[in-house]
Protein backbone atom coordinates (compact mmCIF):
# COMPACT_ATOMS: atom_id res chain seq x y z
CA UNK A 1 0.00 0.00 0.00
CA UNK A 2 0.75 3.72 -0.53
CA UNK A 3 2.29 6.32 2.14
CA UNK A 4 -0.57 8.44 0.65
CA UNK A 5 -3.10 5.58 1.78
CA UNK A 6 -1.57 4.83 5.13
CA UNK A 7 -1.55 8.14 5.99
CA UNK A 8 -5.03 8.74 4.30
CA UNK A 9 -6.22 5.68 7.22
CA UNK A 10 -4.12 7.14 10.04
CA UNK A 11 -5.85 10.18 9.78
CA UNK A 12 -9.27 8.89 9.41
CA UNK A 13 -9.10 6.65 12.55
CA UNK A 14 -8.20 9.64 14.38
CA UNK A 15 -11.35 12.04 13.08
CA UNK A 16 -12.87 8.39 14.56
CA UNK A 17 -11.00 8.81 18.06
CA UNK A 18 -12.45 12.70 18.08
CA UNK A 19 -15.42 12.08 17.37
CA UNK A 20 -15.64 8.61 19.87
CA UNK A 21 -14.66 11.34 22.88
CA UNK A 22 -17.28 14.00 22.23
CA UNK A 23 -20.03 11.91 21.87
CA UNK A 24 -19.00 9.91 25.29
CA UNK A 25 -17.96 13.13 27.00
CA UNK A 26 -21.78 14.30 25.95
CA UNK A 27 -23.87 10.80 26.63
CA UNK A 28 -22.34 9.88 29.93
CA UNK A 29 -22.79 13.16 31.72
CA UNK A 30 -26.46 13.48 30.62
CA UNK A 31 -27.55 13.20 34.56
CA UNK A 32 -25.08 16.67 35.33
CA UNK A 33 -26.30 18.21 31.93
CA UNK A 34 -30.56 17.44 33.74
CA UNK A 35 -29.06 19.04 36.51
CA UNK A 36 -27.53 22.00 35.39
CA UNK A 37 -30.19 22.90 33.15
CA UNK A 38 -33.00 21.69 35.36
CA UNK A 39 -34.36 19.07 32.23
CA UNK A 40 -37.21 17.07 33.49
CA UNK A 41 -37.84 13.56 33.54
CA UNK A 42 -40.54 14.39 31.44
CA UNK A 43 -38.58 16.53 29.09
CA UNK A 44 -35.15 14.80 28.68
CA UNK A 45 -36.89 12.23 25.94
CA UNK A 46 -37.58 15.41 23.80
CA UNK A 47 -34.16 17.02 24.23
CA UNK A 48 -32.09 13.38 22.87
CA UNK A 49 -34.55 12.81 20.12
CA UNK A 50 -33.93 15.80 18.82
CA UNK A 51 -30.37 15.29 18.43
CA UNK A 52 -30.74 12.22 16.17
CA UNK A 53 -33.62 14.25 13.89
CA UNK A 54 -30.91 16.66 12.82
CA UNK A 55 -28.25 14.23 12.48
CA UNK A 56 -30.33 12.30 10.21
CA UNK A 57 -31.38 16.06 8.58
CA UNK A 58 -27.15 16.33 8.50
CA UNK A 59 -26.71 13.18 7.05
CA UNK A 60 -29.41 13.60 4.21
CA UNK A 61 -27.45 17.02 3.70
CA UNK A 62 -24.37 15.38 3.25
CA UNK A 63 -25.49 12.97 0.47
CA UNK A 64 -26.33 16.33 -1.41
CA UNK A 65 -23.66 18.15 -0.62
CA UNK A 66 -20.74 15.34 -1.40
CA UNK A 67 -21.91 15.80 -5.19
CA UNK A 68 -20.37 18.89 -5.18
CA UNK A 69 -17.57 19.17 -2.55
CA UNK A 70 -15.26 16.22 -1.44
CA UNK A 71 -16.10 13.85 2.34
CA UNK A 72 -13.00 14.82 3.29
CA UNK A 73 -13.87 18.59 2.91
CA UNK A 74 -17.33 18.21 4.55
CA UNK A 75 -15.39 16.22 7.61
CA UNK A 76 -13.36 18.71 8.27
CA UNK A 77 -15.17 21.50 9.22
CA UNK A 78 -18.29 19.42 10.68
CA UNK A 79 -15.49 18.20 13.20
CA UNK A 80 -14.76 21.48 15.05
CA UNK A 81 -18.62 22.73 14.82
CA UNK A 82 -19.25 19.28 16.78
CA UNK A 83 -16.04 20.08 19.45
CA UNK A 84 -17.69 23.57 19.44
CA UNK A 85 -20.92 22.84 20.27
CA UNK A 86 -19.92 20.29 23.08
CA UNK A 87 -18.34 23.37 24.61
CA UNK A 88 -21.71 25.57 24.30
CA UNK A 89 -23.61 22.19 26.11
CA UNK A 90 -21.36 22.43 29.34
CA UNK A 91 -20.94 26.27 29.01
CA UNK A 92 -24.70 27.67 28.86
CA UNK A 93 -27.53 28.71 31.43
CA UNK A 94 -30.77 28.37 30.24
CA UNK A 95 -32.76 25.70 28.03
CA UNK A 96 -32.57 27.71 25.09
CA UNK A 97 -28.87 27.48 24.99
CA UNK A 98 -28.93 24.25 25.43
CA UNK A 99 -31.80 23.87 22.70
CA UNK A 100 -28.85 25.74 20.18
CA UNK A 101 -26.11 23.97 21.18
CA UNK A 102 -27.55 20.72 20.75
CA UNK A 103 -28.93 21.61 17.24
CA UNK A 104 -25.59 22.29 16.37
CA UNK A 105 -24.27 19.14 17.35
CA UNK A 106 -26.84 16.77 15.82
CA UNK A 107 -26.43 18.82 12.27
CA UNK A 108 -23.12 18.34 12.80
CA UNK A 109 -22.99 15.13 13.92
CA UNK A 110 -24.94 13.68 10.81
CA UNK A 111 -22.46 15.68 8.35
CA UNK A 112 -19.27 13.72 10.32
CA UNK A 113 -21.37 10.33 10.78
CA UNK A 114 -21.70 10.10 7.10
CA UNK A 115 -18.84 12.05 5.99
CA UNK A 116 -16.33 9.81 8.22
CA UNK A 117 -17.86 6.14 6.76
CA UNK A 118 -17.80 7.17 3.25
CA UNK A 119 -14.24 8.28 3.54
CA UNK A 120 -13.83 4.59 5.81
CA UNK A 121 -15.91 2.37 2.89
CA UNK A 122 -13.35 3.98 0.33
CA UNK A 123 -10.67 3.05 2.01
CA UNK A 124 -11.88 0.24 2.41
CA UNK A 125 -12.08 -1.06 -1.18
CA UNK A 126 -8.12 0.70 -2.00
CA UNK A 127 -6.99 -1.70 0.53
CA UNK A 128 -8.87 -4.88 -0.75
CA UNK A 129 -9.62 -6.35 2.90
CA UNK A 130 -11.65 -5.49 5.62
CA UNK A 131 -10.46 -2.75 7.62
CA UNK A 132 -14.12 -1.29 8.46
CA UNK A 133 -14.04 -2.22 11.93
CA UNK A 134 -10.63 -1.04 12.75
CA UNK A 135 -12.14 2.70 12.22
CA UNK A 136 -14.60 2.08 14.34
CA UNK A 137 -12.30 0.50 17.50
CA UNK A 138 -10.69 4.15 17.17
CA UNK A 139 -14.32 5.19 17.88
CA UNK A 140 -14.25 3.08 20.50
CA UNK A 141 -10.90 4.16 22.38
CA UNK A 142 -12.04 7.52 21.72
CA UNK A 143 -15.40 7.01 23.67
CA UNK A 144 -13.34 5.21 26.28
CA UNK A 145 -10.75 8.45 26.48
CA UNK A 146 -14.49 10.48 26.50
CA UNK A 147 -15.63 8.27 29.36
CA UNK A 148 -12.71 8.63 31.46
CA UNK A 149 -12.19 12.38 31.24
CA UNK A 150 -16.37 12.01 31.82
CA UNK A 151 -15.65 10.44 35.54
CA UNK A 152 -12.75 12.56 36.58
CA UNK A 153 -15.19 15.38 36.37
CA UNK A 154 -18.17 13.54 38.22
CA UNK A 155 -15.88 12.55 40.43
CA UNK A 156 -14.32 16.09 41.48
CA UNK A 157 -17.99 17.68 41.21
CA UNK A 158 -16.57 19.79 38.26
CA UNK A 159 -18.45 22.16 36.25
CA UNK A 160 -19.55 20.76 32.24
CA UNK A 161 -17.37 23.81 30.77
CA UNK A 162 -14.59 22.72 32.91
CA UNK A 163 -14.37 19.40 31.94
CA UNK A 164 -14.79 20.37 28.34
CA UNK A 165 -12.87 23.14 27.57
CA UNK A 166 -9.17 21.30 27.95
CA UNK A 167 -10.35 18.35 25.56
CA UNK A 168 -12.02 21.04 22.68
CA UNK A 169 -8.87 23.18 23.29
CA UNK A 170 -6.84 20.04 22.44
CA UNK A 171 -8.39 18.28 19.95
CA UNK A 172 -9.94 20.87 17.61
CA UNK A 173 -6.35 21.76 16.37
CA UNK A 174 -5.17 18.58 15.93
CA UNK A 175 -8.02 17.07 14.22
CA UNK A 176 -7.75 19.98 12.03
CA UNK A 177 -4.08 19.34 11.31
CA UNK A 178 -5.05 15.73 10.83
CA UNK A 179 -7.41 16.32 8.14
CA UNK A 180 -4.71 17.19 5.67
CA UNK A 181 -3.82 13.67 4.58
CA UNK A 182 -7.49 12.69 3.92
CA UNK A 183 -7.65 10.67 0.63
CA UNK A 184 -10.88 10.85 -0.79
CA UNK A 185 -11.64 9.07 -4.06
CA UNK A 186 -10.95 10.89 -6.66
CA UNK A 187 -7.63 11.84 -4.84
CA UNK A 188 -7.02 7.49 -5.14
CA UNK A 189 -7.76 7.67 -8.60
CA UNK A 190 -5.54 10.38 -9.50
CA UNK A 191 -3.16 8.58 -7.56
CA UNK A 192 -3.59 5.15 -9.55
CA UNK A 193 -3.14 7.13 -12.81
CA UNK A 194 0.36 8.88 -11.90
CA UNK A 195 1.67 6.01 -10.35
CA UNK A 196 0.45 3.21 -12.33
CA UNK A 197 0.72 0.26 -10.65
CA UNK A 198 -1.13 -2.93 -10.05
CA UNK A 199 -2.34 -2.19 -7.37
CA UNK A 200 -3.81 1.57 -8.37
CA UNK A 201 -5.65 0.46 -11.33
CA UNK A 202 -9.01 1.28 -12.63
CA UNK A 203 -10.49 -1.39 -13.02
CA UNK A 204 -14.12 -3.35 -13.12
CA UNK A 205 -17.14 -2.20 -11.82
CA UNK A 206 -15.70 0.63 -10.14
CA UNK A 207 -13.80 1.53 -13.11
CA UNK A 208 -17.26 3.41 -14.52
CA UNK A 209 -18.87 -0.37 -15.99
CA UNK A 210 -22.35 -0.81 -14.06
CA UNK A 211 -22.36 -3.51 -11.28
CA UNK A 212 -25.14 -5.42 -10.46
CA UNK A 213 -26.81 -2.48 -8.90
CA UNK A 214 -24.99 -0.16 -11.05
CA UNK A 215 -24.16 3.77 -10.20
CA UNK A 216 -27.95 4.12 -8.19
CA UNK A 217 -28.52 2.86 -5.14
CA UNK A 218 -31.54 0.07 -5.29
CA UNK A 219 -33.43 1.39 -1.86
CA UNK A 220 -34.77 -2.67 -2.13
CA UNK A 221 -31.17 -4.07 -1.67
CA UNK A 222 -30.19 -1.28 0.47
CA UNK A 223 -33.45 -1.66 2.90
CA UNK A 224 -32.65 -5.09 5.14
CA UNK A 225 -29.07 -3.01 6.20
CA UNK A 226 -30.91 -0.41 7.01
CA UNK A 227 -32.97 -2.48 9.37
CA UNK A 228 -29.83 -3.85 10.78
CA UNK A 229 -28.81 -0.40 11.56
CA UNK A 230 -31.66 0.76 13.22
CA UNK A 231 -32.07 -2.26 15.59
CA UNK A 232 -28.74 -1.57 16.30
CA UNK A 233 -28.57 2.17 17.12
CA UNK A 234 -31.70 1.15 19.48
CA UNK A 235 -29.34 -1.22 21.41
CA UNK A 236 -26.73 0.96 21.61
CA UNK A 237 -28.59 4.42 22.37
CA UNK A 238 -30.28 2.02 25.34
CA UNK A 239 -26.94 1.83 26.63
CA UNK A 240 -25.31 5.36 25.63
CA UNK A 241 -28.59 7.15 26.84
CA UNK A 242 -30.24 5.37 29.58
CA UNK A 243 -27.38 3.00 31.22
CA UNK A 244 -25.95 5.82 33.64
CA UNK A 245 -29.80 6.38 34.68
CA UNK A 246 -30.58 2.64 34.63
CA UNK A 247 -27.52 2.13 37.06
CA UNK A 248 -28.29 4.86 39.33
CA UNK A 249 -31.90 4.72 39.81
CA UNK A 250 -32.88 1.23 39.07
CA UNK A 251 -29.64 -0.76 40.39
CA UNK A 252 -28.71 1.65 42.86
CA UNK A 253 -25.47 2.75 42.11
CA UNK A 254 -23.58 5.71 42.63
CA UNK A 255 -23.59 9.06 40.61
CA UNK A 256 -20.07 8.55 40.23
CA UNK A 257 -20.50 4.25 39.31
CA UNK A 258 -23.08 5.17 36.79
CA UNK A 259 -20.78 6.59 34.48
CA UNK A 260 -18.95 3.19 34.45
CA UNK A 261 -21.34 1.05 32.57
CA UNK A 262 -20.52 3.24 29.17
CA UNK A 263 -16.75 3.29 29.68
CA UNK A 264 -17.14 -0.78 30.02
CA UNK A 265 -18.96 -1.23 27.02
CA UNK A 266 -16.84 0.61 25.11
CA UNK A 267 -13.86 -1.46 26.31
CA UNK A 268 -15.19 -4.28 25.41
CA UNK A 269 -16.36 -2.45 22.05
CA UNK A 270 -12.80 -1.86 21.58
CA UNK A 271 -11.90 -5.46 22.20
CA UNK A 272 -14.29 -6.86 19.62
CA UNK A 273 -13.36 -4.19 16.85
CA UNK A 274 -9.69 -4.93 17.08
CA UNK A 275 -10.12 -8.78 16.50
CA UNK A 276 -13.23 -8.05 14.31
CA UNK A 277 -11.35 -7.36 11.22
CA UNK A 278 -9.63 -10.90 11.67
CA UNK A 279 -12.94 -12.51 12.30
CA UNK A 280 -14.34 -11.34 9.33
CA UNK A 281 -11.55 -11.98 7.06
CA UNK A 282 -11.47 -15.77 8.96
CA UNK A 283 -15.15 -17.14 9.21
CA UNK A 284 -16.97 -14.30 7.09
CA UNK A 285 -19.25 -11.51 7.56
CA UNK A 286 -22.11 -13.72 8.00
CA UNK A 287 -20.71 -15.60 10.48
CA UNK A 288 -19.59 -12.74 12.53
CA UNK A 289 -22.70 -10.54 12.32
CA UNK A 290 -25.14 -13.65 13.92
CA UNK A 291 -22.54 -14.28 16.75
CA UNK A 292 -22.83 -10.40 17.21
CA UNK A 293 -26.60 -10.58 17.06
CA UNK A 294 -26.71 -13.69 19.66
CA UNK A 295 -24.32 -12.12 22.50
CA UNK A 296 -25.85 -8.58 22.27
CA UNK A 297 -29.42 -10.34 22.95
CA UNK A 298 -27.89 -12.21 26.12
CA UNK A 299 -26.30 -8.50 27.23
CA UNK A 300 -29.72 -7.43 27.23
CA UNK A 301 -31.22 -10.29 29.15
CA UNK A 302 -28.85 -10.01 31.85
CA UNK A 303 -28.56 -6.02 32.16
CA UNK A 304 -33.20 -6.76 32.39
CA UNK A 305 -32.35 -9.33 35.50
CA UNK A 306 -29.36 -7.64 37.23
CA UNK A 307 -29.91 -8.05 40.69
CA UNK A 308 -27.14 -5.06 41.24
CA UNK A 309 -24.83 -2.96 39.77
CA UNK A 310 -21.96 -5.31 39.14
CA UNK A 311 -24.08 -7.99 37.30
CA UNK A 312 -25.50 -5.22 35.66
CA UNK A 313 -21.86 -4.13 34.30
CA UNK A 314 -21.78 -7.63 33.03
CA UNK A 315 -24.79 -7.37 30.83
CA UNK A 316 -22.95 -4.08 29.26
CA UNK A 317 -19.94 -5.95 28.83
CA UNK A 318 -21.97 -8.33 26.64
CA UNK A 319 -23.59 -5.64 24.71
CA UNK A 320 -20.15 -3.72 23.92
CA UNK A 321 -19.12 -7.54 22.08
CA UNK A 322 -22.24 -8.29 20.28
CA UNK A 323 -23.03 -4.87 19.28
CA UNK A 324 -19.71 -3.70 18.22
CA UNK A 325 -19.26 -5.55 14.77
CA UNK A 326 -22.57 -4.65 13.42
CA UNK A 327 -22.39 -1.38 12.20
CA UNK A 328 -18.59 -1.62 10.70
CA UNK A 329 -20.37 -4.54 8.56
CA UNK A 330 -23.47 -3.05 7.95
CA UNK A 331 -21.62 0.02 6.42
CA UNK A 332 -19.08 -2.38 4.63
CA UNK A 333 -21.79 -4.48 3.31
CA UNK A 334 -23.78 -1.44 1.65
CA UNK A 335 -20.41 -0.37 -0.12
CA UNK A 336 -20.09 -3.45 -1.47
CA UNK A 337 -23.61 -3.29 -2.96
CA UNK A 338 -22.80 -0.29 -4.41
CA UNK A 339 -19.29 0.22 -5.32
CA UNK A 340 -20.32 2.83 -8.56
CA UNK A 341 -22.97 4.63 -5.52
CA UNK A 342 -21.30 4.10 -2.13
CA UNK A 343 -21.29 7.54 -1.57
CA UNK A 344 -24.68 7.56 -1.41
CA UNK A 345 -25.37 4.43 0.15
CA UNK A 346 -23.70 5.11 3.16
CA UNK A 347 -25.45 8.26 3.74
CA UNK A 348 -28.80 7.04 3.33
CA UNK A 349 -28.10 4.00 4.93
CA UNK A 350 -26.63 6.77 8.22
CA UNK A 351 -29.91 8.24 8.42
CA UNK A 352 -30.74 4.65 10.11
CA UNK A 353 -28.35 5.36 12.81
CA UNK A 354 -30.39 8.05 13.88
CA UNK A 355 -33.68 6.48 13.02
CA UNK A 356 -32.68 3.59 15.86
CA UNK A 357 -31.79 6.49 18.11
CA UNK A 358 -34.70 8.50 17.48
CA UNK A 359 -36.84 5.37 18.39
CA UNK A 360 -34.35 3.68 20.87
CA UNK A 361 -34.06 6.66 23.32
CA UNK A 362 -37.89 7.72 24.01
CA UNK A 363 -38.64 4.01 23.63
CA UNK A 364 -37.02 3.43 26.76
CA UNK A 365 -37.87 6.30 28.52
CA UNK A 366 -41.86 5.50 27.46
CA UNK A 367 -41.73 1.77 28.58
CA UNK A 368 -39.52 2.52 32.13
CA UNK A 369 -42.34 4.98 32.88
CA UNK A 370 -45.70 2.99 32.16
CA UNK A 371 -43.88 -0.34 32.62
CA UNK A 372 -40.49 -0.75 34.19
CA UNK A 373 -36.90 -0.06 33.10
CA UNK A 374 -36.20 -3.65 33.66
CA UNK A 375 -39.15 -4.66 31.11
CA UNK A 376 -37.90 -1.95 29.09
CA UNK A 377 -34.29 -3.89 28.11
CA UNK A 378 -36.23 -6.85 26.64
CA UNK A 379 -37.20 -4.76 23.93
CA UNK A 380 -33.85 -3.62 22.16
CA UNK A 381 -33.44 -7.41 22.71
CA UNK A 382 -35.70 -8.76 20.69
CA UNK A 383 -35.37 -6.27 18.05
CA UNK A 384 -31.64 -6.79 18.10
CA UNK A 385 -32.40 -10.58 16.77
CA UNK A 386 -34.18 -9.08 13.84
CA UNK A 387 -30.43 -8.97 12.21
CA UNK A 388 -30.10 -13.19 12.47
CA UNK A 389 -33.41 -12.70 9.79
CA UNK A 390 -31.32 -10.68 7.42
CA UNK A 391 -27.49 -11.73 8.19
CA UNK A 392 -27.25 -13.74 4.59
CA UNK A 393 -27.64 -9.48 3.25
CA UNK A 394 -24.00 -8.89 4.78
CA UNK A 395 -22.93 -11.76 1.76
CA UNK A 396 -23.07 -10.14 -1.37
CA UNK A 397 -20.70 -12.13 -3.19
CA UNK A 398 -17.98 -12.57 -2.62
CA UNK A 399 -19.04 -12.44 1.09
CA UNK A 400 -15.14 -12.39 2.50
CA UNK A 401 -12.47 -9.83 2.59
CA UNK A 402 -8.62 -11.28 2.49
CA UNK A 403 -7.27 -14.78 2.79
CA UNK A 404 -8.06 -15.33 -0.89
CA UNK A 405 -11.98 -15.23 -0.16
CA UNK A 406 -12.81 -11.98 -1.91
CA UNK A 407 -12.61 -12.45 -6.10
CA UNK A 408 -9.84 -9.29 -7.55
CA UNK A 409 -11.64 -6.19 -7.77
CA UNK A 410 -10.15 -2.83 -8.47
CA UNK A 411 -8.04 -0.92 -5.92
CA UNK A 412 -9.76 2.24 -6.62
CA UNK A 413 -12.40 3.22 -4.46
CA UNK A 414 -14.95 3.80 -6.79
CA UNK A 415 -17.59 6.37 -8.28
CA UNK A 416 -18.88 7.40 -5.33
CA UNK A 417 -20.97 10.93 -5.27
CA UNK A 418 -18.92 12.23 -8.22
CA UNK A 419 -20.21 9.73 -10.44
CA UNK A 420 -23.26 10.15 -9.61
Amino acid sequence: MTDVLRRGRASLAFAFLVQGVAFALLVTRIPAIQNRYGVSDALLPAFLAAVPVLAGIGSVATERLVKAVPPSRVLRWSQPVVLLALLGVGAGEHLAGLAVALAAFGLAVGALDASMNMLGVSLQRAYRRSIMLSFHAAYSLGGIVGASLAWVGAHGQLALWVSYLPVVLVLMPAALIGSRWYVDQEQRREEGRGEGGPQDRVSGPAAGSPDRAGSVVAFKLLLPLCLVMAVTYIGDSTVSNWSAKYLQDVLGSSEQMATVPYNVYMVTTLLGRAIGDLGVRRLGAVAVVRAGALVAAAGFAVVAGAPGEWVGMLGFTLLGLGLCVLVPQTFAAAGRLFPGASDAAVARLNVFNYVGFLIGSPLVGVLGDVWSYRGAMLVPMVLVLVTLVYARSFAPEPDRYGGGHERPRTADVGRGSHGL
